[in-house]
């Protein structure tokens, strides 16, 4: 297996984009972070240097993998795709030589599993899984009972309250997960950033009809011809009446009207927002882990 190691998400889709296209919705996270890196780049925006793009090749030549380091919260955790198991072997043993410091990596199982167990072999410690992820896609839209109000798209003068919500979204996904608040896997930007998502992303509002917005669903742009939905995130006080059903059953009609299919990822751990997606017609695609190295 030959593992390629590129700091230019252009170079990075120019020799993976096939591979990318091909197993898209699978490939929607690194797909779409790489296209809006090579974005930001065009734009003249910087890169930090940790980051890197993975193609792995087999003997052909063929790539038969992917991957990326491109987190911008701590401790950095590489994100990998599925790839053969040898292959996830080898990455485990090349990033050990690279000299990186690895004390998290993402993404799909096995392979991260194994490459975390071949980290842990050179670097001691231990692999635990912080959290079981699974990636969906929706087949025939199932439309909900239907709940007062309307998706609102959100824009620049939501900051404050999109902003609010960011940071609230990962520790209510962790305490409805069972998981310690302050355990977690999603990692809010700042102002400047989410100013950023409202531009770069689709964030809408489900507004009761009085006009107070009561939920938050966004969506990346498609790439190659999926989109991911998320975050979706609704208010304790808020929870319970059918905001997040409606807001994201219509969120994905959208999606699939323009010509795209529609995935998004559920923590296993969260009984809750399984069963809201699964009764929408949210499938189940490929499980993941976000996984801790203990030292």
């Amino acid at each position: 297996m030959q593992l390629e190691f590129l700091t230019d998400p252009t170079e990075f889709l120019a020799a993976a984009g096939d591979h990318l296209a091909a197993h898209a919705v699978v490939s929607t996270v690194v797909a779409t972070l790489a296209e809006r890196t090579a974005a930001q780049l065009a734009a003249g925006k910087e890169q930090p240097e940790r980051n890197w793009w993975l193609v792995v090749r087999d003997e052909s030549g063929a790539v038969v993998g992917a991957g990326m380091r491109t987190a911008p919260f701590e401790p950095y955790p590489p994100f990998l795709l599925s790839m053969p198991d040898d292959a996830a072997v080898a990455l485990g043993r090349a990033l050990h030589e690279r000299g990186e410091e690895i004390a998290a990596i993402n993404g799909a199982l096995p392979a991260v599993q194994l490459c975390a167990t071949e980290l842990v072999r050179h670097q001691g410690g231990r692999v635990e899984v912080g959290q079981h992820t699974r990636l969906h896609e929706l087949g025939d839209l199932i439309p909900p009972k239907r709940v007062p109000g309307e998706l609102r798209r959100a824009t620049e003068d939501d900051v404050d309250l999109v902003q609010a919500w960011y940071e609230a979204f990962g520790a209510d996904a962790d305490e409805q997960a069972g998981r310690p608040r302050g355990i977690s896997f999603h990692e809010a930007p700042d102002r400047e950033g989410t100013l950023q998502t409202l531009v770069t992303k689709n964030i809408w509002f489900w507004v009761d009809e009085t006009g107070e917005p009561v939920h938050l669903t966004g969506a990346n742009p498609p790439s190659y011809g999926v989109a991911r939905v998320g975050p979706v995130y609704t208010p304790p006080e808020q929870r319970g009446r059918g905001w997040a059903s409606a807001a994201v059953a219509e969120v994905s009609r959208r999606i699939v009207a323009e010509g795209a299919r529609a995935c998004l990822f559920t923590d296993q751990a969260n009984p809750t927002s399984n069963k809201i997606y699964a009764a929408l017609g949210y499938r189940p695609v490929v499980d993941m882990a976000n996984l801790i190295l203990v030292r």
